[in-house]
């Protein structure tokens, strides 16, 4: 059964969309504070169709992250009260809780400990709006959140747009010939994490 092909083939297509920066910049905004889907749907397929735009893509996402990110940082300081339950129905709530208890231990010692948090949040299992809830929760100073989140998010961004832009035709090329097993592998992945954080952990 073919699945993630099709699916791999739109995104390429909808990558060459006259608006598709717009709509790289809106989901990086939006994901960083709310919506579930990462960029990166968007951002590889871009960069695999115009590889020679991978650092103009990847500095857009990243302002949309930080943009969307500044944007979590305030409703976790100002209105996490009035949203709590809707972090409970996400199954969030658990891992945020979590998080701002770590953070705050780490706010108490010293304010750039949350910092070397933010940075190593991209590689975590931990979607980012949790850290950038939780930063406005605490009150982490802006600078170091800032500072965090650009380096944090700027990292994975360019190391993914990067590497697309040296593999070039090779990536795509495999990617054609892989995706499917690329595809089942990554969600057997994600699904294992899942049930290891919610149920194992």
């Amino acid at each position: 059964m073919r699945l993630f092909r099709p699916l791999y083939e739109f995104a390429l297509r909808w990558a060459a969309h006259p608006h598709a920066e717009r709509f790289l910049a809106g989901l990086s905004l939006v994901e960083a504070f709310i919506f579930p889907v990462a960029p990166e749907v968007m951002l590889a397929p871009m960069t695999l169709a115009r590889p020679r735009r991978w650092a103009r893509y990847a500095t857009i996402s990243l302002l949309g992250s930080l943009v969307g990110s500044l944007i979590g940082y305030a409703l976790g300081h100002f209105a996490f009260d009035l949203v709590r339950p809707l972090f409970a129905d996400l199954g969030w709530l658990a891992k945020l809780d979590e998080l701002v208890a770590q953070l705050r231990a780490s706010l108490a010692a010293d304010p750039w400990k949350a910092f070397w948090m933010l940075v190593l949040a991209g590689f975590l299992p931990i979607p980012l709006k949790i850290f950038t809830w939780a930063s406005g929760i605490v009150g982490l100073p802006l600078p170091a959140f800032v500072a965090g989140m650009l380096i944090g998010r700027g990292k994975r961004v360019y190391l993914l747009c990067g590497a697309i832009r040296l593999g070039g035709a090779r990536v795509e090329r495999a990617l054609h010939r892989w995706i499917e097993w690329i595809g089942w592998g990554l969600l057997v992945v994600v699904v294992a994490l899942i049930l290891y954080f919610r149920f194992l952990r």
